[in-house]
């Protein structure tokens, strides 16, 4: 009896073994990626199996296997998601808490969420549906509401693609701050005012994206930016330089074209960067103006992250409106690195050209804030070559302001055919 029941039990085993490869057969036969189709991997306990993600999609949003999903989860490079379906509306609905993503055009550190609830409705080939997302419980904010950011999103699926437009309405930018970035410790003490709008287009699986934001009446009070109109620089002796000499105007041309006119960020430049970061894979250009830099000298440090970003954001806010921007370019001058060990105008002038920064010949001028960009690679190619980056200090010539076209013409010879002696 006892080896009838054996046998019994074995043979039972077998069935169930059998149906269950047979079952992830099946599934990834059927989920398999086509020949064009843009394919995954998706790992699921001990199984593993490469899935076309478009038939995936239109699987997942079906109303005859969405109720399947009801309850379950899936555990992804980007958090744990857990599904959920609507019958009465037939939506689709993802929880991911916490979530993140990695964006290389915004910097290396991943961007997180404590909270990201997504809704889907699918028609053909057709998607649109809700986003929300939103900081911790336990998240203490001063702003006025639910603290949850709200978007619609739309979308067109193809066998190789994913095209999403997803537009947020103006919100406070506060919270935005304290959903995208509920830590950063200036929030315990600023007061952030304004709104935030968004438009965004994302393309799957190449990952590029392009953003257009609208901001209006930002203002920032309480990180004591004030103190810097007496400030001093660790660099050494200031500058002194006037808003028309040469290195100030060099500078201008080579770092923040717009700084008289913008209000401590340029939302133009901001998204040219991320242009060019998404085409290059990585953060080859900042966007950054010269009160965000100076924020970075004297504040939040050098860090590439997006919430590095976000504090910068607010110091350049509270400076244009504590310091105005003949204090600002001074301090930027007589804080910023130009070398090794070596930062401030005043320092730069006399090492590089042994002579002040106010009696630099415009030349001169041009070869120094053209190092800005990247002073330890360019004092490294002087060294070895006996010149910077003539494309560089040409397009920096080119960009100045406030001198004629024979002036001009003037300034590019000299700056293409100067041979300054190595540091």
């Amino acid at each position: 009896m006892k080896k009838a029941l054996l046998y019994l039990f074995f043979a039972f085993l077998a069935l169930v073994l059998t149906a269950a490869v047979a079952i992830y057969l099946v599934v990834k036969l059927a989920l398999a990626p086509g020949p064009d189709e843009w394919p995954t991997r998706v790992k699921t306990g001990p199984f593993s199996l490469n899935v076309g993600v478009p038939t995936a999609i239109r699987l997942a949003t079906s109303s005859w296997f969405a109720p399947w999903l009801d309850g379950r989860s899936l555990d992804t490079r980007h958090g744990v998601i857990r599904f959920g379906w609507n019958e009465p509306t037939t939506t689709l609905e993802l929880r991911c808490e916490p979530c993140s993503a990695s964006v290389p055009a915004l910097g290396s550190a991943p961007i997180r969420l404590d909270s990201l609830r997504i809704t889907a409705r699918r028609d053909a080939g057709s998607l649109n549906g809700m986003l929300e997302a939103a900081p911790a419980a336990t998240t203490v904010s001063t702003v006025a509401g639910d603290n949850v950011l709200r978007a619609r999103w739309d979308g067109r699926l193809t066998q190789k693609t994913l095209q999403l437009h997803i537009d947020a309405p103006e919100a406070p930018i506060a919270r935005w701050y304290t959903v995208l970035a509920p830590g950063l410790p200036e929030l315990q003490r600023a007061r952030i005012g304004g709104t935030l709008g968004l438009r965004a287009q994302v393309d799957l699986p190449a990952g590029s994206f392009s953003l257009h934001p609208r901001i209006e009446q930002f203002t920032v009070e309480g990180l004591g930016t004030e103190a810097m109109l007496n400030a001093r620089s660790s660099c050494g002796a200031p500058a002194r330089l006037a808003n028309d000499s040469w290195l100030a105007r060099a500078v201008i041309a080579a770092e923040d074209q717009r700084f008289f006119t913008h209000p401590g960020y340029d939302l133009a430049e901001l998204t040219a960067s991320i242009e060019a970061n998404q085409k290059a894979g990585q953060v080859e250009r900042g966007g950054s103006t010269l009160t965000q830099q100076l924020a970075r000298l004297v504040a939040t440090g050098g860090e590439r992250s997006a919430d590095r970003k976000l504090r910068e954001l607010l110091y350049a806010v509270e400076m244009e409106q504590t310091l105005g921007k003949a204090r600002i370019l001074q301090l930027y001058l007589d804080n910023a690195p130009w070398g090794p060990n070596l930062c401030g105008a005043e320092a730069a002038a006399r090492r590089y050209f042994k002579r002040s920064a106010r009696n630099l010949e415009p030349a001169q001028a041009v070869w120094l804030a053209a190092m800005l960009n990247n002073p330890g690679l360019a004092v490294e190619k002087w060294q070895r070559d006996g010149r910077i980056d003539g494309e560089r200090a040409k397009s920096v010539a080119e960009g100045l302001r406030g001198i004629t076209r024979l002036q001009r013409e003037a300034l590019i010879r000299n700056v293409t055919n100067a041979r300054f002696a190595p540091p």
